[in-house]
């Protein structure tokens, strides 16, 4: 979709460069940079999408203590069987 954007810029600053009249090639060619620029948007967008962070994931710091535990336990665990004959 965004690249239709380049598109529509492009045509305005044709329309710029052959027109006679400068109000309307003024027009043109701010309709050119607003093409242009929201091209250059969809383009990002399009690239690298939403980078923002899933707060969801993060986890606090009770949690990461239990797990903290948890994997010291398994260990621990594991050390004592394997030291059983």
């Amino acid at each position: 979709m965004h690249w239709l954007f380049l598109l529509l810029a492009l045509g305005c600053f044709a329309l710029a460069l052959k027109t006679p009249q400068w109000g309307l090639m003024l027009l043109a060619l701010l309709g050119a940079l607003v093409f242009l620029l929201a091209w250059v948007r969809g383009l990002y967008v399009a690239r690298f999408g939403n980078l923002q962070r899933d707060i969801s994931s993060v986890i606090d710091p009770a949690e990461l203590r239990r797990l903290r535990e948890q994997g010291q336990a398994r260990r621990q665990t594991a050390a004592d069987d394997t030291d059983t004959p």
